[in-house]
């Protein structure tokens, strides 16, 4: 399975040869809901070939589908599926992601993918990590208000106390406790190990500390939330200096919750940042437009768009506007979506947005600012 986190957006805004097929759909993790998944990708794919057919040959034709058509057939993958699903193939190129949250169903052939629904999940505007910690471990977790996954690996980097610290066995937690009778000695000797455990536990903070913030570095910078017994927290907050760590924490051992509820408790802490940034964006909107350095104007915002005018734009999550847009000249056509080389325009705004180091937050319709789709900020 491929890794969305690894492929956006190096790889997915990168030009592609045409023609691009997306495909997105809703999917279930349980039986019998998932029973209806793999047929309805069948028919989304159906789509995919009838827009092919209006531009390219049988032979042509084939060969870009044979990747859909034997994922349709794979039992283990239809039995292991999340909320959603994207599918992107061209020539030379196949992808299939899992995805954390439901997705509306889709399927498009254009000169480039569509990505807008990828955006959404990879956006850092409600994506944050936790940090699940004791004495002798970490675990790092990545996701959304919709889904939370563990990392794999970080990367190479040790989890335990033991491999960050090469600490023997025998010297982690409840290996300095002594046992036995109880005089002086015996005190005098638990106690020694004890400060040795507390210097140890105090060393690994540290380590796992430095391994998030150079990760944070290279995942934008996400909020982080601990996750640990609380008498965890104090110590790790004083050795701590990462800037993305949340003052608001989970006082519990992540260990004993199910990652869905170790979720629901993280973005209970994350919305109020998530809607304080959100409102922050279309109070910058508001001031720009006001100013004339903004517009809810497609048109406006494309031309600005080819030319790297654009450092903000927020997009209306769930509308497609049909269409195509030209990089070079900026110039929008207002299409078909089942034309092949028709895409969703605010897909491509975005894209292009993205390209030239622009920001792009997808926000939901109840809280879009404008009617067009659409809200920008430009640079100049």
């Amino acid at each position: 399975m491929h890794s969305l986190n690894h492929d956006y957006p190096e790889l997915l805004l990168k030009p592609a040869q045409a023609p691009c097929l997306s495909l997105y759909q809703p999917t279930h993790r349980q039986h019998p809901d998932n029973v209806q998944d793999p047929i309805r990708f069948r028919n989304l794919v159906k789509q995919l070939e009838e827009s092919l057919r209006q531009k390219y040959p049988q032979r042509e034709v084939a060969p870009l589908l044979a990747p859909f058509e034997a994922l349709s057939g794979e039992d283990a993958f239809w039995n292991h599926t999340c909320d959603g699903l994207a599918v992107l193939g061209a020539p030379g190129l196949f992808r299939v992601y899992r995805l954390p949250r439901p997705v509306a169903e889709l399927a498009v052939v254009a000169d480039s993918f569509h990505t807008k629904p990828l955006v959404r999940i990879t956006q850092s505007a409600d994506r944050f990590q936790v940090l699940g910690l004791s004495r002798d471990r970490f675990t790092l977790y990545e996701g959304n208000r919709d889904g939370l996954v563990e990392v794999q690996a970080l990367d190479g980097a040790a989890q335990t106390a033991a491999d960050m610290l090469s600490l023997e066995a025998d010297s982690r937690e409840g290996a300095h406790r002594t046992y036995g009778p109880q005089g002086d000695a015996a005190w005098q000797g638990t106690d020694v190990k004890q400060d040795a455990a507390d210097r140890d536990t105090e060393h690994f903070f540290r380590a796992v500390d430095q391994v998030l913030i150079e990760r944070n570095g290279k995942a934008g910078g996400m909020p982080l939330i601990l996750a640990a017994l609380p008498e965890h927290h104090h110590l790790f907050r004083t050795v701590s200096k990462n800037a993305q760590l949340l003052a608001q924490a989970i006082d519990v051992n992540p260990e004993a919750l199910p990652v869905d509820a170790l979720r629901e408790r993280a973005w209970a802490l994350l919305q109020p940042y998530y809607l304080e940034r959100l409102s922050g964006l279309v109070d910058r909107y508001g001031a720009a437009s006001a100013q004339g350095q903004g517009s809810n104007l497609l048109d406006d915002i494309a031309q600005a768009a080819a030319q790297g005018r654009v450092a903000a734009l927020l997009v209306e999550a769930d509308r497609l506007v049909p269409g195509r847009f030209d990089a070079q000249s900026g110039k929008l056509t207002r299409g078909q979506l089942d034309d092949p080389q028709t895409d969703d325009l605010l897909d491509d705004l975005a894209e292009q947005v993205l390209r030239t180091g622009g920001e792009v937050v997808m926000v939901p319709a109840d809280r879009m600012p404008t009617e067009t789709g659409a809200a920008a900020v430009f640079r100049f």
